[in-house]
């Protein structure tokens, strides 16, 4: 044997020891039920630790049968661990697994850092979807064609989300299921409460309505200047609801872009208008630039 592979076997040794090391010696600290237990991690954090049977004749400071370790789930925000154990003793094993089957899709969809309340809000909301579907009672979003407009990529998670119940459990949601489904995931996206993502998607849709009937025109939904617009739009919205401006220092270009894009300023000066009214908020020079090349960019053909 070289010196190299011996190197190569001891290290893995010494790996597979301590990450041994590191699941055996998680004690419980509090169960659930016999599947679940809490316990705490090498860095101090409570661990929800899941396998079948995992926790059978054991009691409290016991110490955990790797091998039955099937998930473990990490929450650092205590209040959010704390709930998530509450939920654990009321909804099915199986509901739990399957959406964490989605929330993992979503992460790699999305792309993007989700909010730990994820791990409460959708189990819950899924749980009890699928008691509803069973029962015949089947709610219909009135903001599925808008969350389908925009966003596209949180609505595909929750059509991926349909089937992933269907083939665990084979209840068949519609589509207005994927998009309640994809509400929690927009909420998880801006660590809001689902009513402030309602009034979100109400301030875009107002103001894409002002767009598209000030020039009379259908949006394509598929270009790029649209996602862009959409884009913005979301961001404008989070602004008004927070109160939030850009910094107001783009007055000379500003100068220039409502001459060279005259119909999308006067496009814009009506959001405005319609955003101080009702909102309160005034759009900066900064807003208004931004908008008024989003909308010239999305009416350029007419």
């Amino acid at each position: 044997m070289t010196d190299n592979a011996g190197k190569t076997i001891i290290l893995l040794y010494i790996g597979f020891a301590f990450l041994y090391k590191k699941v055996i010696g998680m004690k419980i600290i509090k169960i659930l039920n016999n599947n679940v237990a809490v316990t705490i991690n090498d860095k101090g954090h409570e661990t929800i630790v899941m396998g079948n049977g995992i926790v059978f004749k054991r009691k409290v400071g016991d110490e955990l049968d790797p091998a039955k370790v099937d998930k473990t789930f990490t929450l650092l925000d205590k209040n959010v661990s704390s709930k998530f154990q509450e939920l654990l003793t009321d909804i099915p094993m199986e509901h739990i697994l399957l959406v964490e089957q989605i929330i993992n899709y979503a992460k790699i969809k999305l792309g993007k850092k989700l909010n730990d309340n994820i791990y409460v809000t959708l189990p819950d909301h899924i749980s009890g979807a699928i008691q509803r579907y069973r029962e015949g009672s089947i709610l219909k979003n009135p903001l599925l064609w808008d969350v389908r407009r925009f966003y596209k990529d949180e609505f595909e998670v929750g059509l991926k989300a349909n089937q992933v119940v269907e083939k665990e459990t084979g209840v068949r949601f519609l589509e207005d299921e994927a998009a309640f489904i994809a509400l929690h995931f927009i909420n998880a996206e801006i660590n809001g409460e689902i009513s402030s993502t309602y009034e979100l998607i109400r301030i875009m849709q107002e103001i894409a309505d002002i767009v598209r009937n000030y020039f009379s025109i259908v949006f394509d939904e598929n270009s790029l200047y649209y996602y862009r617009f959409i884009t913005h739009l979301k961001f404008f919205a989070q602004r008004i609801l927070n109160n939030t401006h850009y910094d107001d220092d783009n007055e000379e270009l500003l100068d220039a872009i409502k001459v060279k894009h005259k119909k999308a300023f006067q496009c814009v000066q009506k959001v405005r208008a319609f955003v101080l009214k009702k909102y309160k908020y005034d759009l900066s020079n900064e807003e208004m630039l931004y908008l008024t090349v989003h909308i010239a960019r999305i009416t350029k053909n007419l």
